[in-house]
């Protein structure tokens, strides 16, 4: 059955990488349910935007600074902080082992994990003060596949997820909750200069036999940053139509 209505109401939510794809559809599905959205992306995400309309504002943030996150808050005092952060922004370089060099490490860990810190200690204490919070961590798959080239990527996206089990335990007590999205191969210019032959072979693994869309993310990501998944913090929930085997 599929679940109408203005379940994020009076929410403030931020998400980052919001220009296209995943980051995009999740801050239009966000709106959609009734939040106020900050969307952000290396430049103002204007497609975003004009999707949403008045219910949301843009701006510039790399994710990596610490200073941008400062002043992202201060611009952004006025709606009273953020009640959600979606960290969907990322980095994914593939470099087999003995090709990947320092600088392309740290810039996936800065992107990749960094951001989530920064991000926490930017809109934690207002969270503390509503006494009611979400972050979404936005992960991977891939840190259950088998993958050439992608141990910098894997490591980042495990972190997301330790991060956040480590992240709810702390903030549990004041009604916030964290969590992380793990999704499959998604149909995004990220991943459009795979082949089809590529797209295939993944699919092929998958319960469910098509490439996921953007908009197939957005359901557990609205579950988990409403009140009905009050209860639920320091998860990992897997949407890739089935790929990802436990063992």
């Amino acid at each position: 059955m599929k679940i109408s209505g203005k379940t994020h109401e009076g929410k403030v939510a931020l998400v980052t990488g919001a220009a296209q794809g995943i980051g995009q559809a999740i801050a239009v599905a966000l709106a959609e349910r009734g939040a106020y959205v900050i969307a952000t992306d290396l430049l103002v995400p204007l497609e975003t935007l004009e999707k949403i309309g008045p219910s949301a504002s843009g701006y510039q943030l790399d994710v990596t600074k610490e200073d941008d996150w400062q002043a992202l808050a201060l611009r952004t005092a006025d709606l009273g902080g953020a009640d959600i952060v979606v960290n969907n922004a990322g980095y994914f370089p593939n470099r087999p082992i003995d090709q990947l060099d320092l600088a392309t490490w740290r810039k996936t860990i800065t992107t990749n994990l960094d951001a989530h810190f920064l991000s926490v200690k930017t809109f934690l204490p207002g969270m503390r003060k509503k006494k009611w919070g979400r972050f979404i961590g936005i992960s991977s798959n891939m840190v259950g596949l088998s993958i050439p080239g992608m141990s910098h990527y894997i490591a980042t996206k495990m972190g997301i997820i330790g991060f956040m089990r480590g992240l709810a335990n702390d903030v549990a007590g004041d009604g916030i909750t964290a969590n992380a999205v793990l999704p499959g191969l998604i149909n995004t210019q990220a991943t459009a200069t795979q082949t089809d032959e590529m797209k295939r072979a993944t699919w092929e693994q998958q319960a469910i036999k098509r490439l996921g869309e953007p908009k197939d993310i957005t359901g557990a990501v609205l579950f988990l940053t409403s009140d009905d998944a009050s209860f639920i913090t320091g998860e990992a929930l897997v949407v890739d139509g089935g790929q990802y085997r436990i063992g």
